[in-house]
Formats: structure tokens, sequence, C-alpha cells
């Protein structure tokens, strides 16, 4: 069953299954960015949980198409290299892009499933890495495509023959077993989020549930602000080029209202989705002389992390779902989900979507 014809058909969807992760993590990455070098669109509100989505499961899908490969080429590495001089830059170039190719996709598949996971065994910064490793995978993928084509197309010219009955499994069968196994991956680890599928989802990381409806990440405990959400004290600060306000939460319940069904998509590839109510980001950065072409940044009550603030592009305070918002599904934010207010905008990373705010920052651009 091991042969070039086994290699080049499953080669194909890994090829695919690297594809789109790549593109979409390329959009992931800019998404997280302070000022991404194009600017990103605020709708559809579901465009990140998509793409994120579509990201993890293709990356999980690619770990039993790379396992399938890898065994199908196997032997070829003990292949004696060729003597003539034309043969063996080949051959070595062959080796070189084969060795890149494996050590990146080992590293993206590894490390993003760690992530998902929120599981993280290294010093090096993961989103980093990522980002870095990934335009190794994709320029190996290239080489290795380019330098073995004249065996791809040959091999995928030729019918994927069925054995004949009693001598054993045939070709078809292998590749039948790992389009299954990568469907079953896919869903065992990325179903959560789809009602009729959760109780399958037996390797998801959330299981879809949490206050309020929508599971979190990081608590307040967590967060170590636990201790400063009830604080009669506080007062959101908003700060602009038309001067400062403080404002409670009776001034902002006070302010227009607005509700928005609106995802909680993060990079781990769960999402969930809940009503939230609350004041529009545009009218608070109107309050201190914030104009259309305005950014925002947001200011958490957590001292720690690397998320505690989060910038909104002018796109994104213009879009009326962008919300500060102060309710989920009818009720005040649980402290989980950021009482007393949180940023919730769509189309946005969830570790974008800033908890337990305590200031507004309008940035004239």
């Amino acid at each position: 069953m091991r042969g070039e014809r086994t290699t080049a058909h499953v080669g194909v969807w890994l090829g695919v299954a690297f594809a789109v992760a790549f593109a979409t993590g390329l959009y992931s990455h800019a998404a997280q960015l302070a000022t991404p070098p194009l600017a990103l669109p605020a709708a559809p509100s579901r465009l990140y949980q998509v793409t994120q989505g579509l990201h993890v499961a293709a990356g999980t899908a690619a770990v039993p198409l790379l396992l399938v490969k890898l065994w199908s080429v196997f032997p070829r590495l003990f292949v004696r290299p060729p003597g003539r001089p034309r043969a063996l830059a080949v051959h070595l170039l062959e080796r070189g892009s084969v060795a890149l190719l494996v050590g990146s996709a080992v590293f993206q598949l590894v490390t993003g499933l760690a992530n998902s996971a929120q599981w993280y065994p290294w010093s090096f910064g993961f989103v980093g890495a990522h980002y870095a490793l990934a335009w190794v995978a994709a320029g190996s993928v290239v080489l290795h495509v380019a330098v073995k084509l004249p065996v791809v197309r040959r091999a995928l010219g030729e019918p994927v023959e069925r054995t004949a009955a009693g001598t054993g499994p045939s070709r078809r069968t292998l590749l039948g077993a790992t389009w299954l196994s990568a469907a079953i991956a896919v869903v065992a680890t990325s179903a959560a989020e789809v009602p009729g599928l959760r109780r399958v989802a037996l390797l998801a990381v959330r299981s879809g549930e949490g206050p309020q409806g929508v599971p979190v990440n990081r608590s307040a405990v967590g967060a170590a602000v636990a201790g400063l959400l009830d604080d009669p004290a506080w007062r959101l600060r908003v700060v602009g080029p038309g001067g400062a306000v403080e404002l409670s939460i009776a001034d902002l319940e006070a302010m227009p209202q607005h509700g928005a069904d609106l995802p909680i998509a993060c990079v781990e590839g769960w999402s969930a989705s809940g009503r939230w109510g609350g004041v529009r980001v545009r009218d608070v950065a109107a309050l201190v002389g914030g104009g259309p072409g305005d950014d925002v940044v947001v200011r958490s009550l957590q001292t720690r992390g690397a998320y505690r603030e989060s910038r909104l592009p002018a796109n994104f305070v213009q879009h009326p779902d962008s919300l500060l918002a102060l309710r989920l599904a009818g009720e005040p934010l649980h402290p989980d989900h950021g009482r007393p207010c949180r940023l919730i905008a769509p189309g946005r990373p969830g570790v974008l979507q800033t908890k337990w705010v305590r200031e507004v920052q309008v940035v004239t651009t």
C-alpha cells in the first residue's frame, strides 16, 4: 500500500489542509495586531469565528494526513543517493525540502494543538514562533511540490486500483480510512459549538457551557480582579481630544442601549454566541470628541497579561454592534464575563474582547 500513488493522493489533501491553515492563520495573525497592515472588515460579524474555526479544523485534519504520508514514504529515507551530479543535486534538494516540510509541519501541528489546550511547555512566545514557522512550512511545501511535480502528475494520472478478494487491504481502503480518520479528528475537536454534535466532541477544549451560556478562558479569579468588580467607587474613565469624563454604571445605563447577537471566537478554535446588551463604543467615544476616523484603546482592570488592553480600529468603533457590554442574555454580566463592563465587537478574536474595562481612550489618527 506504500508507493507514489498513496503518497500523492494523501499529499494533495495535506496540501489543501496546509493552504487553508496558512491563509486563515495569516488572517488571525493580522487580526491580533494593534495596527494591521491592511484594514480588516468589521462585517460579517462571524468572519473571525469562521476563519479561526477553519484554521483549527484544517490543522487537526492535517495530523492523520501527515502521519499516513510519512508512513507511505518512510522506506525511501534509506534509498542510496544517486552518483550522477545532476541526479544527486535533485536528490539533495528533495531531501532538504522534506526535512524542512516535516520539521516545520510537526512544529506547527504540535504547538497549535497545545495552544488549543492552553498548554505551553516551552519558553518561547507561541504567536511569533507559530507565525514565523508558518512561512517556513508554506515555503517548504512549494519547494517540495516543485521538486516532486513530475512524480505527482504521474501518480495522480493512474487509477487507485482495487485489491483482489482475499489478498489483503487495498490502497483504496487505506485512503478511505485516512479520510475517515481526518473527519473524526475534526469533529472530535471542533464540534463543541454545534449543538447537535457537542456530545461527540470528545477532544474539544471547551464544552460549550459556561456562565450565562457562554464558556470563558480566563476567570475573574484567574485574572486577579475578583475583588475589584463590585466596588461602588468604580468609574469608567473615557479620555479623548475633547477632554475626559468618568461614568458610573448608572451613567452608562442612562445612555442609549443597544443589543446584538455576537460570538466569542477564540484563537483555540472554539466559539459561542450570546445576546449582548450595552452602550455603543462610538457613543462613548463621542462624549470626548471621538470622530469617525478615530481608533479606541480599551484597558482592563487586569494588571498582568498580554491582552490587558486592545486597540479597536476606527471601522470597528463605528460599527453599530461594537459595544461596551453591560449585560449578557438579558442579565448583568457575570464576573467571569467582564463585569462591570466589557468590550464586545463583531469579527474580533476573543482575546481582544477586553473584559473588566476601566478606561477607554480615543486615539486620533
